[in-house]
Parts: structure tokens; sequence; C-alpha cells
């Protein structure tokens, strides 16, 4: 069984109950609120504004998956405003009923292009320890709330091996976000990267983001009309038998240009259905 879902990066300036009906009407029974200023997920929330954004959602037959941080556990902010922020995401996500939150590592590395893997200014050790004492200090308290801190291939941590070295040294309730694009980008394959992270993607800790582009260039295109290897990667998730959460990360925040995120839903729901035709619930 996995769970279709979409974040609400796609759908900037979008009133939720357009986006909800969007979702209903492709058949996606989650959703990704992104946390920031401004969006329907707007951290400023107080606790009854979240209750009632949570009854919106729930009412239209939908439920959150996850709530979208921009946490970096690896910077070099202090431990202390690092610890904060991760404390506060997850009493958010609680209050919403959702399950997961997600982080970034998000240490400082120098300029480089976009298919290279990503050079570090500090020592990889030195970085990897820095994250993992900071996710340390909150895995008992987030699974007291029924709320799942997990890290994404991203930024400083592109693959799967980069995010293993990190989890791997974290005691307690931790998961992972696999985005398709950043680990193919930089050189590591569909299964290297499964077998990187198939501890977590094979015990329900974990959500796999889909997206399409015609790289070099990065702007969001419907699924299968760009060069990500989609049809690859569905082959895998399906021969492994992943269960879980599968997010269409529609970056039309970033990219004004984009179409409209009803239009990526229907491609990813053609996607969805071409590798699990009997259905997905």
């Amino acid at each position: 069984m996995i769970t279709p879902s979409a974040s609400t990066l796609g759908a900037p300036e979008t009133p939720l109950p357009v986006v909800l009906d969007w979702l209903q009407a492709t058949g996606f029974s989650g959703i990704e609120l992104r946390l920031a200023p401004g969006e329907p997920a707007d951290p400023s929330l107080s606790p009854a504004a979240r209750q009632a954004l949570r009854q919106d959602i729930e009412a239209a037959g939908v439920k959150v998956t996850a709530v979208a941080s921009y946490v970096r556990v690896a910077a070099t902010t202090d431990d202390d405003a690092v610890i904060a922020e991760l404390i506060q995401t997850l009493d958010f996500a609680s209050d919403l009923g959702a399950p997961m939150i997600r982080i970034f590592p998000g240490a400082e590395t120098a300029q480089g292009s976009f298919t290279a893997p990503p050079v570090l200014i500090e020592p990889r050790d030195e970085v990897d320890q820095r994250a993992a004492r900071r996710l340390n200090s909150i895995t008992g308290y987030a699974q007291s709330l029924g709320v799942l801190p997990a890290l994404e291939t991203h930024d400083s941590h592109p693959t799967g091996t980069d995010i293993s070295r990190i989890l791997e040294k974290v005691e307690g309730n931790i998961g992972v976000v696999w985005d398709l694009l950043h680990p193919w980008r930089t050189g590591e394959s569909l299964e290297a990267t499964w077998t990187a992270l198939e501890p977590w993607l094979t015990a329900g800790r974990a959500n796999v983001q889909i997206k399409d582009a015609m790289l070099p260039v990065s702007t969001p295109v419907p699924l299968g009309e760009g060069n990500l290897p989609l049809e690859d990667f569905g082959r895998l998730l399906v021969n492994k038998g992943y269960r879980g959460t599968i997010t269409l990360e529609w970056e039309k925040a970033w990219h004004p240009e984009a179409a409209r995120l009803d239009v990526a839903l229907k491609s990813a729901r053609t996607w969805l259905d071409r590798h699990w035709p009997g259905g997905d619930r």
C-alpha cells in the first residue's frame, strides 16, 4: 500500500480549498504542508488555527503526510538554536496530526556545478557527528509525539550514502526522505540509493519524492516529459516492495513559469497507475 501525496510547494498563493479539490480529483489522499510564512502552514499559526487547518484538511478526506520544514541539522548554527527549531517543528506537526517532519542536512559547501557532488567546507565526520548529535537530542521527544523526523537527500548530503552516514549514528526513531532528483543528478544509481537507505525505506520510516525536469535545466515539467529516471524508479519501488508515502514535489514556488499543480497531479496519477495498476490505497 502506498499513499500518494503532494506538497503545497507546488501551489504558491493558491487557496487551500482549491488545492484540496485538485487532490481529490486525482485521487491523492495526502498533502505535505510546506512550513513557511504566507503558506497554509504558516509558522505563526496559533494552536487554535492549527486545529482549524487540520479539520479543514480532514473534512476534505485528505490527511497531512508531512510538514516540510527548512531546519538544517548540519548547519554551523548553535546547537541550542537548531534543537529549539526542531522541537517547534515537531510540536507544529503534532498539532496537525502529521506523522513526519522533513528536515535538511544543510552543511556549508563550496560552490560547484549542479551535477557534481558537493564539497564540504568542514571535515565530513565533524559535519555528520554534529547532525547526528542534534537528532539524537530530539528523537525521544519526537517519539512521544508520534512524529518522525526524516532527513532528506538534499543540499550538502544529496545521496543515500551521505544520508545513511548520519542516520546510522542516530539512536531512536529516525526516517528518510528520498528525493529522486538529488542522488541521481550527483551520480548515485537508483539501486545504490535504495541499498543505502533500505533500513529506513523498508521499516515504514520513509517518504519518497517524485518530480521531473529536463536536466541540466531544473524547471519542473509534467512527469514523463523530462529526463529523470522515473520509469526505472517506479519499477524499483514496486520490485522492492516499497510501502509508504510517495509525494509529488512540484517546485512551482521556485519556478513560477512551471505549469499549475493540477497539471502535474494528472501526470503523477498516470505514473502511479502505470506502476500500481491495482490501486494505491
